[in-house]
């Protein structure tokens, strides 16, 4: 192992270097991170914070889906969010305190338990509640920033801040703010429901997503926003892009806008795919399709 290049002194988390980003995406391919912590509370994080250089990239993960890691894997350090920041709770008023570690699912389960709604098409979202707040996650026509009231953030010098919605500028899968900020909560914004009705409407959704979906398989959701007006999956599937393979990495038959790793994908297949798509659509209907999944890393 080379020289670590920061101060680990007094830390709690664990630190690895060359860790495989593969295991730790939804995709299930991705290179190694030069460097990849977990901490193991807010206040070892903070620390951690202080103690990297300056010019050291930061990259910050939850439970790895809507993600896509390059082979060559990522400079820096990856931090690891998911299982830490995994609070919530019930406020007065309506409202949750939801730190960025919760998956969404586990977010609209607790809104329901405690008779609150707003927040059930959560249960359709895959990863944590800090992501969903980092792409304004939305699914069946809500997003997550209509809930949003304030958020805490962490800065790359390990300071934390809160700030308002009003500090953000939101729109489609697009939330823009202070750079060099990172969620690490948010309060939400709910109403009082029937506990029994939202039951079953989450169990509803769930099931249209499973049956319109190819749960089970490795993917990372959505692999490309809806243009206005239209749906990406339509357009693909007509393109007749459905059961196309790179590789080991195929656009799913049951739904169009996913793409399936079969077992031995490369991320460069799987951005080929991406991208060969992308300008399949363009050639023949002049649309431009944006990627949903971020791309990251080295070539």
């Amino acid at each position: 192992m080379s020289k670590i290049p920061f101060n680990c002194n007094n830390l709690s988390g664990k630190l690895r270097q060359n860790e495989p980003m593969s295991k730790h995406t939804t995709w299930r391919v991705g290179g190694a991170a030069e460097w990849f912590y977990e901490p193991s509370n807010v206040k070892d994080l903070s620390h951690f914070l202080q103690q990297l250089p300056t010019n050291m990239p930061i990259f910050w993960l939850g439970l790895g889906s809507n993600l896509l890691v390059r082979d060559g894997g990522i400079k820096g350090v990856v931090i690891l969010t998911a299982g830490l920041l995994n609070n919530i709770r019930l406020l007065d008023n309506h409202q949750l305190y939801v730190e960025a570690g919760v998956s969404s699912a586990k977010v609209a389960r607790f809104a329901v338990r405690e008779q609150l709604a707003g927040c059930e098409f959560l249960a359709g979202i895959p990863g944590t509640f800090g992501g969903a707040l980092a792409m304004n996650a939305g699914a069946w026509g809500q997003t997550t920033w209509e809930l949003v009231k304030e958020v805490a953030t962490l800065d790359n010098q390990g300071n934390f801040h809160k700030r308002s919605e009003m500090d953000y500028a939101i729109s489609y899968r697009s939330v823009k703010g202070a750079k060099n900020e990172w969620f690490t909560a948010a309060t939400l914004q709910l109403t009082a429901n029937n506990t029994q009705q939202k039951t079953r409407q989450i169990r509803d959704l769930l099931k249209q997503r499973n049956e319109s979906q190819p749960i089970g398989l490795a993917n990372a959701g959505s692999v490309f926003r809806n243009p206005v007006g239209d749906y990406a999956a339509r357009l693909i599937e007509k393109a007749g892009w459905k059961g196309h393979c790179v590789g080991e990495a195929c656009v799913s038959e049951k739904h169009a806008n996913f793409i399936i790793n079969h077992g031995g994908a490369k991320a460069v297949e799987i951005e080929d795919l991406i991208q060969q798509i992308t300008v399949s659509i363009m050639k023949n209907y002049g649309i431009q399709l944006i990627p949903e999944v971020h791309i990251v890393g080295e070539y």
